[in-house]
């Protein structure tokens, strides 16, 4: 009988000795609790490594009782040693705080376009981010839209399509707006009909960055992406509530009122995003038209998250209305006769999206948003008045290794167009069913060089089949050295919806013959250089990109019979080939930005060649900050546009844009004021924005400001 109890006393030793354990560590930054997806996670004793899934969660199994020391690391962050006691009481998750590095201030970014979840060091396609207190400084300047956080980038342009009703679309590298694709969290959106007014419609206080890629990117989210692509990130809740409000008023008769919040309640969480913005109609060269519309905007988005063990989910629901007149100032204030262009608008989207880890390394997510957008547009004597339904639906499977995360997946997206009939012209009313399907990798070949490769293929009911790969690399020279090269195909599906349709609000314009189109497609490649040094306290960081992209039969419109007009494939090509230099200096509390851009675009037509209209050959981006953290921010700046071709066969003028801004911060407000164009540089000082009369007008192009002289200023409270 002893003999067994031994027997017994022994065997369970035996087993408490081996009894494995589960260890699950929580992985974010000190200053925020922001979580570090991607972290390195290691055991050394046990030979264990796990890396971070988006949560910032690394999980080890299989651990036996006993006292371990564990490294914790991410690639700007200075590493982390602590020690843990196996077992751990159920459900525990040990939370590591990784202190900022020095010198890395911005690499510690995480990026979400590529879908794989990499800090911006260690991803090979070249992506920009504005995060931070750029992003903050931009906001400031533009608090009720997204227009000028866009437009003071290197290489990218707002062009505004309208003269009366402000209205804007994207620019990378020359190319024209449709030519972008603009994502919110991942869900494109914003195109086709629904991408009219869009930049306009975006409010900047619930983002948390904003990532844009630039060169062909179809190959990641399908069609549309030929010049690159933005993504909007939003902000999620924290370990820390946010409530944030913001006042604006400007000189122009402007006034936006916002409010954030965000929060978190153990398994579930919370972020909800309010504003009102609206404008007084603005003519400041006195012409009788507007510069600014009259304008009214609401916006809403509450959106829920819900965390559990290995599944997390998020829903949200955004709805915008606005109201936009522009055109005579005696027609909007008084009524009568004069030219007016207004537009109504009615946004709803929702978004869902749904991820389940499978183990360690393997998540499955599912990803939903469904867009219905309804527009009308009135001239006189014409109206347009269409309504759009997309939808966007995506299944991936994620694995995320040592060296190597890989991603498969199929999506299907659905877009939907019904006009109301105002003429007697054929209505323009289209359906379109994309699927798709794809597989992404990025492979870390060693510590210098990483290799990312995608291939997707695409089915269009419409216009057929389209295989589009992309391949891009990262080499590590040294620590202070680093260069990337990339490229791959893009294709994007014809549409009446672009720059030179809005500029005639659709009038006169026939539907896509589909019998006789086709996608328009597109090769591209881009290689940058990044060097990073510090001279004694002077901290300098330099890149410079070339880039390359050719369009062939891209869509022109071109007359048709009865005065009408349509779009048709060229048998030619276009091209937009150059280069962007960014400097930073940094230097006690200063920041010096320096920014130039050459493009070189030109179409080939009929054995021609022309300079693309809109179009600046040259671009200086000048920024000087002067910053005490947390006290007091000053910024000056400068940007310069060379002289543009315009569709008539003419050319603009070259010109200088200046301003300058002041916030004043305290622990929890802080009050800004921005002289916006303080040099007064707009189109109608040294050029015309239309001929005819001021009830017949015929309007030319846009390009350069016709504002002018804008000051704003407000108040921003954090509680």
């Amino acid at each position: 009988m002893k003999k067994n109890f031994l027997l017994f006393i022994l065997m369970l030793c035996a087993f408490t000795t081996y009894a494995q354990h589960t260890i699950r560590l929580s992985v974010k930054t000190s200053e925020e609790k922001t979580p570090l997806a991607g972290a390195t996670v290691s055991i050394s004793s046990i030979k264990q490594t796990a890396i971070a899934d988006s949560m910032g969660i690394a999980t080890f199994s299989g651990v036996a009782a006993g006292t371990y020391k564990v490294k914790v690391s991410f690639v700007g962050m200075e590493e982390n040693e602590i020690t843990i006691q196996v077992p751990q009481p159920d459900d525990t998750i040990v939370e590591v705080l990784l202190e900022e590095g020095e010198e890395h201030e911005e690499e510690e970014v995480i990026v979400t376009a590529t879908r794989i979840s990499r800090t911006i060091a260690n991803i090979p396609t070249r992506v920009e981010v504005i995060s931070g207190e750029e992003l903050t400084e931009k906001g400031n300047m533009k608090p009720g839209d997204i227009r000028m956080l866009l437009n003071e980038s290197t290489g990218i342009q707002t062009q505004q399509t309208s003269a009366t009703s402000f209205n804007a679309g994207i620019r990378i590298q020359g190319l024209e707006g449709r030519y972008t694709q603009l994502l919110r969290d991942g869900y494109p959106m914003y195109s086709g009909f629904s991408g009219g007014l869009s930049i306009l419609q975006i409010a900047p206080l619930d983002l948390r960055q904003v990532e844009v890629i630039k060169g062909a990117a179809s190959t990641l989210y399908g069609g549309g992406a030929i010049a690159g692509l933005v993504n909007l990130v939003s902000k999620t809740p924290g370990n820390e509530r946010e409530l944030n409000f913001l006042a604006n008023g400007t000189s122009a008769g402007g006034l936006d009122l916002s409010g954030f919040y965000s929060e978190r309640y153990g398994k579930a969480g919370l972020t909800v995003f309010a504003s009102r913005n609206s404008n007084a109609p603005f003519d400041p060269a006195a012409i009788g038209f507007t510069a600014i519309p009259k304008f009214e905007r609401y916006t809403i988005n509450p959106r829920l998250f819900l965390y559990g063990n290995k599944t997390t989910a998020d829903v949200g629901v955004t709805y915008i209305t606005e109201d936009r007149t522009g055109g005579s100032i005696t027609y909007i204030k008084n009524g009568g006769n004069g030219f007016f262009e207004k537009n109504n608008t009615d946004r709803i989207t929702t978004q869902f999206g749904i991820a389940h880890k499978l183990n360690e390394q393997f998540t499955l997510q599912f990803k939903n948003s469904y867009s219905r957008f309804n527009r009308v547009i009135n001239i006189p004597a014409y109206t347009f008045d269409a309504l759009q339904q997309s939808s966007f639906s995506e299944l991936t499977w994620n694995r995320q290794g040592e060296n190597a995360d890989w991603i498969i997946g199929t999506n299907v997206i659905t877009d939907n167009l019904k006009e109301q009939a105002q003429t007697t012209d054929p209505k323009r009313d289209y359906s379109f069913n994309t699927y798709g399907i794809f597989v992404q990798n990025a492979w870390n070949i060693s510590e210098k060089v990483v290799l990312e490769t995608g291939l997707r293929g695409d089915y269009v009911n419409e216009f057929g089949f389209e295989l589009l790969p992309r391949v891009s690399a990262m080499f590590r020279v040294n620590p202070k050295l680093t260069t990337r090269i990339g490229g791959g195909y893009g294709y994007k599906t014809p549409t009446i919806f672009t720059e030179e349709a809005e500029r005639r609000q659709f009038q006169n314009l026939l539907p896509i013959d589909l019998n006789n189109s086709k996608n328009e497609r597109s090769i591209g490649g881009n290689w940058d250089i990044n060097y990073r040094t510090t001279i004694g306290e002077l901290g300098v960081s330099f890149n410079h990109l070339f880039f390359y992209t050719r369009l062939n039969n891209p869509l022109v419109m071109v007359g048709a019979p009865g005065g009408k007009v349509q779009f048709q494939n060229s048998t030619g090509y276009l091209d937009t080939k150059g280069t962007e230099t960014n400097l930073r200096l940094t230097y006690d509390h200063f920041k010096l930005f320096i920014g130039y851009t050459f493009t070189d675009a030109n179409t080939y037509f009929n054995n021609q060649q022309e300079w693309l209209p809109l179009t600046a050959r040259h671009r200086l981006n000048n920024v000087l900050m002067y910053e005490i953290e947390d006290k007091l921010k000053l910024g000056l700046e400068a940007y310069h546009f060379s002289r543009q071709r315009l569709n008539d066969g003419t050319f603009g003028k070259s010109y200088w844009i200046m301003g300058f801004m002041a916030e004043k911060l305290w622990d929890n407000f802080s009050i800004f004021l921005n002289f916006e164009n303080f040099t007064n540089t707009r189109q109608t000082r040294f050029d015309t924005i239309y001929t005819g009369s001021v009830s017949n007008p015929n309007f030319r192009d846009i390009y350069a400001p016709v504002e002018g002289f804008v000051v704003n200023g407000g108040v921003k409270i954090r509680l």
